[in-house]
Protein backbone atom coordinates (compact mmCIF):
# COMPACT_ATOMS: atom_id res chain seq x y z
CA UNK A 1 0.00 0.00 0.00
CA UNK A 2 1.14 4.04 -0.81
CA UNK A 3 -0.10 7.15 1.02
CA UNK A 4 0.81 10.11 -1.49
CA UNK A 5 1.61 13.22 0.59
CA UNK A 6 1.41 16.59 -1.50
CA UNK A 7 1.88 20.10 0.15
CA UNK A 8 4.36 22.67 -0.77
CA UNK A 9 7.80 23.07 -1.06
CA UNK A 10 7.92 25.69 1.84
CA UNK A 11 5.74 24.97 4.75
CA UNK A 12 5.09 26.78 7.97
CA UNK A 13 5.46 25.27 11.48
CA UNK A 14 1.90 24.09 11.57
CA UNK A 15 2.18 22.45 8.17
CA UNK A 16 5.38 21.03 9.00
CA UNK A 17 4.63 19.53 12.08
CA UNK A 18 1.62 18.14 10.81
CA UNK A 19 3.70 16.56 7.68
CA UNK A 20 6.17 14.76 9.85
CA UNK A 21 3.26 13.39 12.47
CA UNK A 22 1.64 12.01 8.71
CA UNK A 23 4.92 10.67 8.37
CA UNK A 24 5.62 8.84 11.36
CA UNK A 25 2.27 7.13 11.26
CA UNK A 26 2.20 6.07 7.80
CA UNK A 27 5.53 4.24 9.13
CA UNK A 28 3.64 3.20 12.13
CA UNK A 29 1.06 1.33 9.64
CA UNK A 30 3.90 0.19 7.29
CA UNK A 31 2.68 2.20 4.47
CA UNK A 32 4.77 3.25 1.55
CA UNK A 33 5.05 6.98 1.41
CA UNK A 34 5.24 8.66 -1.82
CA UNK A 35 5.62 12.42 -2.06
CA UNK A 36 7.69 14.48 -4.76
CA UNK A 37 10.50 14.56 -2.66
CA UNK A 38 11.33 17.79 -2.18
CA UNK A 39 11.96 20.46 1.20
CA UNK A 40 8.88 21.78 3.07
CA UNK A 41 6.06 19.50 3.43
CA UNK A 42 7.94 16.70 1.56
CA UNK A 43 10.74 16.62 3.74
CA UNK A 44 8.78 17.06 6.74
CA UNK A 45 6.51 13.58 5.79
CA UNK A 46 9.57 12.11 4.75
CA UNK A 47 11.55 12.68 7.93
CA UNK A 48 8.83 11.73 9.63
CA UNK A 49 8.56 8.33 7.79
CA UNK A 50 12.06 7.59 7.92
CA UNK A 51 13.12 8.39 11.42
CA UNK A 52 10.36 5.72 12.05
CA UNK A 53 11.42 3.13 9.95
CA UNK A 54 9.33 3.91 7.16
CA UNK A 55 9.97 3.60 3.26
CA UNK A 56 9.55 6.73 1.41
CA UNK A 57 9.88 7.27 -2.22
CA UNK A 58 10.41 10.60 -3.75
CA UNK A 59 9.28 11.36 -7.34
CA UNK A 60 11.17 13.94 -8.14
CA UNK A 61 10.88 16.90 -10.88
CA UNK A 62 14.37 17.23 -12.05
CA UNK A 63 17.09 15.46 -12.06
CA UNK A 64 18.68 15.91 -8.54
CA UNK A 65 18.68 13.89 -5.47
CA UNK A 66 16.02 15.59 -3.22
CA UNK A 67 16.05 15.63 -0.04
CA UNK A 68 17.79 13.58 2.09
CA UNK A 69 15.04 11.86 3.80
CA UNK A 70 14.34 9.35 0.10
CA UNK A 71 14.73 5.82 -0.02
CA UNK A 72 13.91 5.82 -3.49
CA UNK A 73 14.58 8.89 -5.83
CA UNK A 74 12.64 8.42 -9.69
CA UNK A 75 14.00 11.65 -11.24
CA UNK A 76 11.82 12.48 -13.93
CA UNK A 77 13.08 15.55 -15.29
CA UNK A 78 9.22 16.76 -15.45
CA UNK A 79 9.12 19.96 -14.09
CA UNK A 80 5.56 20.03 -12.71
CA UNK A 81 4.96 17.37 -14.88
CA UNK A 82 5.54 14.53 -12.28
CA UNK A 83 2.53 15.79 -10.09
CA UNK A 84 0.69 13.26 -12.49
CA UNK A 85 2.79 10.27 -10.84
CA UNK A 86 2.56 11.55 -7.62
CA UNK A 87 -1.24 11.49 -7.74
CA UNK A 88 -1.27 8.22 -9.89
CA UNK A 89 1.44 6.70 -7.54
CA UNK A 90 -0.95 7.01 -4.19
CA UNK A 91 -3.77 4.30 -3.25
CA UNK A 92 -4.87 7.20 -1.25
CA UNK A 93 -3.25 10.97 -1.11
CA UNK A 94 -3.23 13.06 2.23
CA UNK A 95 -2.80 16.87 0.90
CA UNK A 96 -1.13 19.52 3.88
CA UNK A 97 -1.41 22.98 3.23
CA UNK A 98 -0.10 23.68 -0.35
CA UNK A 99 -0.14 26.08 -3.45
CA UNK A 100 -1.04 25.55 -6.93
CA UNK A 101 1.32 22.55 -7.51
CA UNK A 102 -0.22 20.90 -4.21
CA UNK A 103 -3.63 21.36 -6.08
CA UNK A 104 -2.67 20.28 -9.28
CA UNK A 105 -2.30 16.64 -7.53
CA UNK A 106 -5.28 16.85 -5.23
CA UNK A 107 -6.93 17.75 -9.11
CA UNK A 108 -5.41 15.07 -10.70
CA UNK A 109 -6.31 12.50 -7.66
CA UNK A 110 -9.66 13.78 -7.78
CA UNK A 111 -10.31 13.12 -11.08
CA UNK A 112 -9.12 9.73 -11.20
CA UNK A 113 -10.26 8.18 -8.17
CA UNK A 114 -7.82 8.78 -5.71
CA UNK A 115 -8.88 9.59 -2.77
CA UNK A 116 -8.20 12.58 -1.02
CA UNK A 117 -7.48 13.90 2.48
CA UNK A 118 -6.48 17.44 3.91
CA UNK A 119 -5.29 19.11 6.63
CA UNK A 120 -4.70 23.11 6.25
CA UNK A 121 -5.81 22.77 2.41
CA UNK A 122 -7.78 23.53 -0.29
CA UNK A 123 -11.02 23.98 0.74
CA UNK A 124 -12.96 22.03 -2.70
CA UNK A 125 -15.09 19.64 -3.17
CA UNK A 126 -13.14 15.95 -3.67
CA UNK A 127 -11.07 16.42 -0.35
CA UNK A 128 -12.59 15.26 3.03
CA UNK A 129 -11.11 17.74 5.58
CA UNK A 130 -9.42 16.04 8.48
CA UNK A 131 -8.74 17.73 12.21
CA UNK A 132 -5.59 15.35 13.03
CA UNK A 133 -2.57 14.04 11.16
CA UNK A 134 -4.15 10.45 12.67
CA UNK A 135 -7.63 11.20 11.26
CA UNK A 136 -5.54 11.83 7.88
CA UNK A 137 -3.85 8.60 8.23
CA UNK A 138 -6.75 6.31 9.53
CA UNK A 139 -8.76 7.55 6.76
CA UNK A 140 -6.20 7.20 3.84
CA UNK A 141 -5.36 3.99 4.96
CA UNK A 142 -9.03 2.59 5.45
CA UNK A 143 -9.83 4.12 1.79
CA UNK A 144 -6.60 2.44 0.34
CA UNK A 145 -8.02 -0.67 1.91
CA UNK A 146 -11.40 -0.31 0.57
CA UNK A 147 -10.08 -0.04 -2.98
CA UNK A 148 -8.13 -3.48 -3.02
CA UNK A 149 -4.80 -1.91 -1.62
CA UNK A 150 -4.32 -3.88 1.58
CA UNK A 151 -0.87 -5.02 1.01
CA UNK A 152 1.82 -3.15 4.09
CA UNK A 153 5.75 -3.61 3.46
CA UNK A 154 7.27 -6.43 5.72
CA UNK A 155 10.72 -6.73 4.27
CA UNK A 156 12.50 -3.60 3.82
CA UNK A 157 12.58 -1.55 6.70
CA UNK A 158 15.38 0.86 8.20
CA UNK A 159 17.62 -0.21 11.31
Amino acid sequence: MQIAVAGAAEANREEYDAAYAVGRLIAERRVVLISGGLGGVMDAACRGAREHRGTTVGIISGTGDGNPYLDIVIRTGLGHGRNVLVAQSGDAMIAIGGKYGTLSEIAIAIKTGCPVFGLFTWDIPGIVACKTPEEAVERAVDAARSRGHGTTISGHMHP
